[in-house]
């Protein structure tokens, strides 16, 4: 009996080997009738076996893991619950705006609870984005001092 056309496929794509740890090299089970027929060149070796199911096994782990992360994801998703932050933009004459910016910024981080760095960086784009760009440096130092010294205490201990 001579062997199938896929058969001779598969054959074609296990000689080509694998060029990473992820390949579409799969290897399949012959019938009794193919392997009485063929001859034993035709068959992969031990060590195509072997990497086909080290391959199978590296699927298997990395389909677990990303499965792992999507429950994680969405589990902390759900505990979270959604935190509104209301933000009211006033326009305002300071003579002083570097402590006018650092008082602002010490309020919305205590009153808001905000400890997050996505929310800590949304707050900042928020300054960005409302302030003339005349202001942006002093935020931007203001910034950093007040993350320094709300969260630097935390770090120590």
């Amino acid at each position: 009996m001579k062997p199938s056309r896929e058969y001779y496929k598969k054959q074609k794509v296990q000689q080509r080997g694998c060029k990473a740890l992820c390949c579409s090299c799969r290897l399949s089970v012959s019938s009794s009738e193919e392997a009485e027929s063929s001859s034993s060149d035709q068959f992969p070796s031990v060590s195509s076996l072997a990497h086909a199911m080290v391959q199978e096994r590296l699927d298997q782990m990395i389909r677990e893991r990303q499965e792992a992360r999507h429950k994680e994801r969405r589990k902390q998703r759900d505990s979270e619950g959604t935190k509104f932050i209301v933000m009211v933009a006033m326009e305002k004459s300071s003579y002083d705006p570097r402590e006018d910016f650092r008082a602002s910024m010490v309020e919305m981080i205590l009153a808001n609870r905000i400890e997050e760095t996505k929310d800590l960086r949304s707050l900042l784009n928020y300054y960005m984005s409302m302030n003339s760009k005349e202001y942006h440096e002093i935020i931007l130092d203001v910034f950093y001092e007040v993350c320094s010294s709300l969260f630097s205490c935390c770090k120590c201990h």
